[in-house]
């Protein structure tokens, strides 16, 4: 499964989302989950993040969702954000990654 989340946070709300997430990233670098790709990024200079996960099974089988950190995060994003969460399956159409 690969999927692309998209969202808006409030201005004023930026910096606590990246402390929320940087939780999130500490618990899974000590529980290192496996067949467990997750990556966020904030579009420069704006409240809008995007995050691309892969892994194994279905979005509520991810490793990450069991994480108290990231049960925390995604609570707050219904008080946090302007436009909720959009998830998007994604169907690679080609791919490349140098050594």
């Amino acid at each position: 499964m690969r999927v692309l989340i998209r969202y808006v946070v409030k201005p004023e709300l930026v910096d606590h989302s990246i402390e929320l997430l940087r939780q999130v990233y500490a618990d899974l670098e000590s529980s290192r989950p496996p067949r467990l790709r997750y990556e966020t990024f904030r579009l420069e200079g704006t409240g809008q993040f995007m995050a691309i996960i892969e892994s194994d099974g279905g979005p509520a089988e991810a490793a990450h969702h069991h994480l108290p950190s990231f049960q925390r995060y995604r609570a707050a994003l219904n008080e946090i954000c302007t436009q909720p969460p959009t998830v998007t399956n994604l169907e690679s159409a080609g791919a490349y990654q140098s050594a």
